[in-house]
């Protein structure tokens, strides 16, 4: 049996936390589809640019973007500026 689900990834983002100070969000491409990258970069900006990390707005939003980037295939990174817990 093969495993379809470990499909490589169509282009990778990393989203990184600014600071405090508005916008807090900047999207990177590191690599795939410009287009696919721009547009996914707008969704992303649009949810997250008036949100600080600490927003509990931002935990709603973050899974969005989770969600959004999983159904385009883009494997996404975040830097929110501090190591995160996996619990």
């Amino acid at each position: 049996m093969t495993d379809n689900t470990t499909e490589q990834p169509r282009a990778h983002a990393r989203i990184v936390f600014l600071g405090p100070v508005s916008p807090h969000w900047e999207v990177y491409a590191d690599y795939g589809d410009r287009t696919l990258l721009d547009e996914f970069r707008a969704r992303v900006l649009a949810r997250l640019v008036l949100l600080p990390r600490d927003d509990p707005q931002f935990r709603r939003n973050r899974e969005r973007v989770v969600r959004d980037a999983e159904r385009e295939g883009i494997s996404i990174e975040w830097d929110l500026g501090y190591a995160e817990s996996n619990s």
